[in-house]
């Protein structure tokens, strides 16, 4: 079975990078029109000229990749089509009629800022996510995109960001000072990282967390006192002060958060649509100990849920009934790096591998239980009408049988240069706008090509894209094209 997937993820791979390079192709023909640059103010931070993108001009329901070249693929034959409900959000902005737009939030301190400029440019495209899932640092953003009016969310999340960001004391600098020391260069953005972490850790966060004192021991038994280092009480306020709950547990959203049960060491999701959520449950799922203590809900003590998993993708492209689904995952650590050269660069390597929760690995099986899914469903199609409803492995196949798609487009930020071990506990705020307008950034270069929002048409009904990937696949084919050349 696990070279049965080997193989089929190289194959796919191979398929996905083939139909990549004919849409690029196509998109230098005069028949293909690129989407152009609307007015807007530009992030200070966010130098280049990136395009605001609309999804109104993004392709009609209907309209099709170029066809994949992959052996099993090919071996399938077209996909059989099934009528899909209209989806209220393909009227209003040409999106291809998903049942289901979900922002999947992973975890990772302060690098969480990425996922508030990736929000903000989903919401000036127009594309409004109707599930959002989170853990950690990701459930918190949920908490605050959630608990508010749709107008007020990108606020409301400048708002949260900005407090959070700013220490409850020690070493402080005028903005402008701070500014003007972060756009000097890479060496002035680390020293000033590591003063940020070091207040972070000392003094602790506004609104968020302050250190413990007396700090906890390691022999003498207790309460949260005691298995802390830092008390999280004005999250609570904080939270409770930027979120309405009632509108997050109206249902208008589906919300869900990670968190680990502290006792059975199980992953569980609080999910708006069976529990009332309320400030703890975010708190829970980011609490990470030992920093953070576990929090009590209904009995039972909770954990941060990135101790198993930081990414809540399976909880999204799981959930029942399948729906056609869009998937915006938003990553904070990178699984792809280079090879440390000192001890501060091993620490920083070890929580990217740790945290990046094998993104790659989660989505290569959902592509191949996609692929025997839509297998089965073909089969069936095959078999007698009075077989399928007698036959007791017919109805077993029915059950596992599905023609839903799936379209997961990857938005992971990349590490900085200046960037070391401390980079998810530095809370400065020159960083945390460099993190905000990363995230802007690449979100619109994603949704410039609206190509990259449809339907996938391939055997699997599954397709990944990751602007990031792909450039370092175009790079990559222009060298070995440059190679061949030369010999």
């Amino acid at each position: 079975m696990k070279r049965q997937l080997e193989l089929f993820t190289q194959a796919t791979s191979t398929a996905e990078r083939s139909e990549r390079r004919v849409v690029a192709a196509s998109r230098k023909q005069p028949s293909t029109q690129r989407l152009r640059a609307t007015a807007g103010k530009q992030t200070a931070a966010a130098k280049k000229a990136v395009p605001r993108p609309s999804v109104k001009k993004a392709l009609a329901p209907g309209a099709k990749n170029p066809p994949t070249k992959a052996a099993t693929e090919a071996a399938a034959g077209p996909e059989p089509r099934q009528p899909i409900p209209d989806a209220t959000q393909s009227a209003s902005t040409g999106l291809p009629p998903y049942e289901t737009v979900a922002l999947v939030l992973q975890g990772g301190g302060a690098l969480g800022a990425y996922q508030a400029g990736v929000f903000e440019g989903l919401h000036e495209a127009g594309l409004t996510p109707d599930y959002l899932a989170g853990i950690s640092i990701g459930a918190l953003n949920t908490a605050i995109i959630a608990g508010n009016a749709p107008e007020n969310r990108v606020a409301r999340l400048r708002q949260f960001w900005e407090t959070i960001c700013e220490p409850n004391g020690g070493i402080g600098l005028p903005p402008f000072v701070e500014r003007t020391i972060f756009d000097m260069n890479d060496l002035s953005r680390q020293a000033l990282s590591a003063m940020h972490a070091g207040n972070a850790l000392m003094m602790g966060q506004q609104g968020f967390f302050k250190p413990r004192f007396p700090p906890p021991s390691s022999m003498l038994h207790g309460q949260a006192a005691a298995t802390s280092y830092y008390d999280t009480g004005a999250l609570k306020s904080t939270l409770e002060s930027l979120c309405d709950f009632d509108r997050i547990n109206e249902g208008g959203l589906h919300v869900s958060v990670g968190a680990v049960n502290v006792r059975s060491g199980n992953l569980v999701y609080f999910d708006n649509q069976s529990t009332r959520l309320r400030a703890e449950h975010f708190m829970a799922s980011g609490a990470l100990p030992p920093a953070f203590a576990a929090v009590e809900i209904d009995g039972e003590y909770y954990w941060d849920g990135g101790l198993v998993s930081n990414t809540p993708l399976t909880q999204v492209l799981d959930s029942r009934p399948l729906r056609d689904t869009l998937v915006f995952q938003v990553d904070l650590w990178s699984a792809r790096g280079k090879l440390p050269t000192n001890m501060s660069e091993v620490s920083d390597r070890i929580k990217d591998i740790r945290y990046s929760s094998r993104t790659r690995l989660i989505t290569d099986e959902v592509r191949w239980t996609q692929y025997l899914r839509h297998i089965l469903e073909r089969l069936l199609q095959h078999i007698p009408a009075d077989v399928r409803d007698t036959d007791p492995y017919c109805k077993m196949a029915q059950d596992l049988a599905c023609n839903k798609r799936y379209n997961v487009i990857h938005l992971i930020y990349r590490n900085q240069p200046y960037e070391r071990h401390y980079k998810d506990y530095q809370f400065g705020m020159s960083t945390m706008n460099a993190h905000w307008a990363g995230g802007l950034e690449d979100i619109r270069r994603t949704l410039a090509s609206p190509e990259r929002l449809a339907m996938p048409e391939n055997a699997s009904g599954f397709v990944t894209h990751d602007i990031h990937r792909e450039e370092i696949e175009q790079l990559l084919e222009k060298v070995a094209a440059k190679a061949s050349g030369v010999s």
